[in-house]
């Protein structure tokens, strides 16, 4: 039976092999939902020390950083060492409309959590249209037409 050889994958393999040890990529995942009239971005940033988490806007511009050091321990030989340690960046430009001053963040279980208020000018709201004479209001969002308001 023939096997595939991949030059790269083996060279990695070597490597790995002659440093001992296997290279980790640093990565932050998140999700990113909308509930109501807020957004939630939940990263993950396992084993990460809750005091170096940095979260920054500079304008649109959000930032978070976070630190994992290393665990140093006299007299012991490590047998495989793949966490990766160091510092966590992650930037995103968010758009316009969110209330930047009011985000508010939590760290629990090695989860990042931002609640990204929608600022109050970008909600939706009711529009009081006048068509001959008679008020309407329009909802919305709505795909319903256009209501007529009873005037006393």
């Amino acid at each position: 039976m023939a096997t595939r050889f991949d030059p790269f994958q083996e060279m990695d393999r070597l490597m790995n092999q002659v440093l001992g040890q296997q290279r980790a990529s640093a990565t932050m995942p998140m999700d990113l939902f909308r509930s109501g009239d807020h957004y939630v971005l939940s990263v993950d940033l396992p084993g990460a020390d809750p005091g170096s988490i940095d979260v920054n806007v500079d304008d649109r511009t959000l930032t978070i950083r976070a630190q994992r050091t290393a665990r140093t321990e006299e007299g012991v030989q490590w047998l495989a060492k793949e966490r990766p340690v160091g510092t966590y960046a992650r930037q995103l430009t968010v758009g316009r409309g969110l209330d930047l001053d009011a985000i508010t963040a939590s760290y629990a279980d090695g989860v990042l959590s931002l609640t990204i208020p929608v600022a109050e000018e970008a909600r939706p709201r009711r529009i009081e249209v006048s068509t001959g004479g008679t008020p309407a209001t329009i909802e919305a969002g709505a795909d319903a037409a256009p209501q007529e308001r009873a005037s006393a």
